[in-house]
């Protein structure tokens, strides 16, 4: 039994947490001093555990398991690995392949009952080292997904111990690769809902107006027909989860002119836009919704005229949109139950939309900011981070070139 095997044994909760320590098993250039040998068996775990991990987070499936078998195997230090779904075998490595046609009938048991087991291969192949296996079972969230089977020359209370340690760590991320695509399919959700809210009054009093210059002003119609193909094919786009401010500062401008090509003067809009935070990343149509509330707020009524300021600047670490409008304003309380979900609906649900997925990306400390009265117009401010890991864009320049 190797160091690394026996130190999985003895230490579970390294696997379960060893990773985020960040330590690095490479040392300066000319540095003799490896530590000792526990410290490189450390080390080397948790590299390897670190490099099987990725294709796990993909979920279980053939591709993932192969990829991370190799890893997995150097991890336990065995003959062969393998690991299986509730129904097949999805990859082996390592010796004995020959026995991957009987796993699926020595792990049934595992399979039904959900706990681990061990049991003599019965090869007849004396050149065959595989004498002995040990089933543990793959699990998340109570569902039982398959199994990890470790072969060995002979029985090992160690090998038993560590095999079960790295199925629960295989568990993890695979519990880890759901929870990524709940996230995926609620955002893309949270995404639907806005699109729908792309109310059919707008775009067909958009196409109205773009008519009525048709005859007078067939050059302005024009402009307006290309604004408004390209606004749509922003908002109904299928690429990615997050935009530029740039991007989204653009998609909002094509916006207004559709607004102002049907409002005219009634509708003043003042853009004050620093250069330096245009690159700046944020969720996909996280600002339009609030510029559309803006303009339906600012008009709404008996208001004849209504300003709207939409201001971005450079905050050190972040950037601060701010979004104005002098309109009818609501009564604070009512926004404190639409920011609740409590507002219907049919009301607010950009402004909850956008507040929960500013939340769910950057956290809590960078929701919604709403400042706001009856007959005292609305404030919005969003907060966003410069850079979070995991949070980019394509400009919508370099999609077009791809494209």
């Amino acid at each position: 039994m190797t160091a690394t095997a026996l130190l999985l044994a003895l230490c579970p909760v390294l696997l379960a947490g060893g990773f985020l320590l960040g330590r690095r098993t490479a040392h300066p250039a000319g540095r003799s001093d490896l530590g000792t040998p526990v410290e490189r068996a450390t080390f080397d775990t948790l590299h390897t555990a670190s490099l099987a991990a990725p294709p796990l987070r993909a979920g279980l499936t053939e591709e993932s398991a192969r990829k991370a078998l190799r890893r997995l195997r150097s991890l336990l230090g065995t003959d062969a690995l393998c690991l299986t779904d509730r129904r097949r075998v999805l990859a082996w490595d390592g010796h004995g392949e020959h026995h991957a046609r009987r796993v699926m009938e020595q792990v049934a048991a595992v399979l039904e009952s959900g706990r681990g087991a061990a049991f003599a291969c019965g090869c007849g192949n004396p050149d065959c080292p595989l004498r002995w296996a040990v089933a543990a079972p793959v699990v998340v969230e109570h569902r039982l997904l398959g199994a990890l089977v470790t072969y060995a020359p002979r029985e090992s209370a160690v090998l038993a111990r560590a095999a079960d340690e790295v199925a629960r760590w295989v568990s993890v991320q695979l519990e880890l690769a759901e929870l990524d695509n709940s996230r995926t399919r609620l955002i893309e959700a949270e995404i639907r809902a806005l699109r729908a809210q792309i109310s059919p009054h707008f775009i067909f009093n958009s196409l109205a107006a773009i008519a009525s210059f048709v005859r007078t002003d067939p050059e302005r119609a024009r402009e307006l027909l290309l604004e408004f193909a390209d606004f749509t094919r922003y908002s109904f786009r299928s690429h990615g989860d997050f935009t530029t401010l740039a991007d989204e500062l653009h998609s909002i401008d094509q916006y207004l002119a559709l607004v102002r090509a049907r409002f005219g003067d009634r509708l003043s809009v003042t853009l004050q836009i620093a250069p330096e935070v245009l690159p700046v990343s944020l969720p996909f149509l996280c600002l339009q919704p609030l510029v559309e509330n803006a303009v339906k707020h600012g008009l709404e009524g008996a208001v004849t005229r209504s300003r709207i300021t939409i201001g971005a600047r450079d905050a050190g670490a972040e950037a601060e949109v701010v979004i104005e409008d002098d309109g009818v304003g609501m009564e604070p309380g009512r926004l404190r139950r639409i920011l609740r979900g409590e507002g219907g609906p049919s009301t607010g649900i950009g402004l909850l939309n956008v507040d929960e997925r500013l939340r769910q990306v950057f956290g809590d400390a960078y929701g919604l900011v709403i400042e706001t009265g009856v007959g005292a117009g609305t404030r919005i401010t969003v907060r966003l981070p410069k850079y979070r890991p995991g949070v980019h864009s394509t400009p919508r320049t370099a999609r077009r070139e791809e494209g």
